[in-house]
């Protein structure tokens, strides 16, 4: 039969039946690209904002370089210690809800600059009531024999009290979270969006 006689004896059904899955695949398609994008779309729009060759008077998003880029890929040290790689790292790591990680060894950082011994204590009870105590929301993956020693530090603290916790956690992050950050589709399109505005 060719495709005449087909068109003819074919019910109005069958034609509509064929428009549908038409637009539905074309929908498919659609939506599977939008997918692929994601990380940009929402994330280039909410980026921290800095006084950079990328800001323009009407935006204030910032996009790193090719060159930051690079840095953060060079060590864990380099991510955290930009403010934009922070940025984007904690996004990552709340994407794969891991972000009490670095929440604590962020809060170890403001930890170590305090120097009222009354605030050192509140924040001491602060920091384990929030990540040490076991069920406590953001808790960490600890070793028992760490919690106690941290548990009984906190009554007489020190800058150097949660030393060794954030030492591994750090440690945690960079064999884990940042070689998976490195990888990921967001790192990948952050690369390929500096690359394009060069």
């Amino acid at each position: 039969m060719d495709r005449l006689t087909k068109m003819r004896t074919a019910s109005p059904d069958s034609s509509m039946e064929r428009l549908i899955n038409l637009r539905n695949s074309e929908e498919t398609e659609q939506s599977q690209i939008k997918k692929k994008i994601w990380w940009p779309r929402i994330f280039f729009n909410t980026l921290p904002i800095r006084e950079s060759q990328h800001t323009t008077p009407q935006g204030k998003s910032y996009v790193p370089t090719t060159e930051e880029l690079s840095q953060w890929a060079q060590s864990l040290d380099n991510l955290l210690s930009s403010k934009c790689g922070l940025y984007f790292f904690r996004l990552f790591m709340k994407s794969e809800h891991c972000e009490e990680n670095l929440d604590f060894w962020l809060a170890c950082e403001e930890f170590r600059k305090i120097r009222s011994r009354s605030k050192l204590k509140s924040k001491a009870k602060s920091i384990f009531n929030e990540f040490i105590t076991p069920d406590s929301p953001k808790e960490i993956n600890l070793d028992f024999n760490m919690k106690e020693l941290l548990q009984q530090s906190i009554h007489i603290p020190t800058q150097c009290t949660f030393k060794a916790a954030q030492h591994r956690v750090l440690y945690l992050m960079e064999h884990n979270s940042y070689l998976r950050f490195l990888e990921s589709e967001l790192y990948q399109q952050l690369c390929s969006f500096a690359e394009g505005k060069q």
